[in-house]
């Protein structure tokens, strides 16, 4: 696996909606637990997170005062140059490289060529996530 672009955040500031890395895989907070800290333990916080790139649901169970890797997202825009099957040859609004992005399910209908999309990089891999 290669390097990518992280941060290390603790586990109890995490908050519905905040993204986490789980297994090495980058995954949005659905739902955070504090139990109580017991007579001879620390506070554990019970996290349940969907896979960003896979949908696939993910628990975390760990002290509250523990680290865990976070993911650093870059929102970025692009233009879509053309479109094969689906697959969309798109051009980056600011540095004008061209690459193929997946065009996701929900947004086949909007993606058409010249619009304007919004991509995430993540963890190497560029993800459409809306159509302009």
């Amino acid at each position: 696996m290669t390097e990518y672009e992280k941060k290390m955040v603790s586990v109890g500031s995490l908050k519905k909606g905040d993204t986490i890395i789980i297994d090495g895989a980058p995954c949005k907070v659905t739902d955070t637990a504090t139990s109580r800290p017991g007579k001879h333990g620390h506070a554990k916080v019970n996290m349940m997170a969907v896979g960003l790139l896979d949908d696939k649901k993910r628990n975390l169970i760990m002290p509250g005062h523990d680290k865990v890797e976070a993911p650093i997202i870059e929102k970025k825009n692009a233009q879509i140059l053309s479109i094969s099957g689906n697959m969309a040859n798109v051009m980056d609004s600011d540095t004008f490289e061209t690459f193929d992005l997946e065009i996701p399910e929900e947004l086949k209908e909007d993606a058409t060529e010249g619009k304007d999309v919004l991509y995430w990089t993540l963890m190497g891999t560029k993800v459409m996530k809306q159509v302009k």
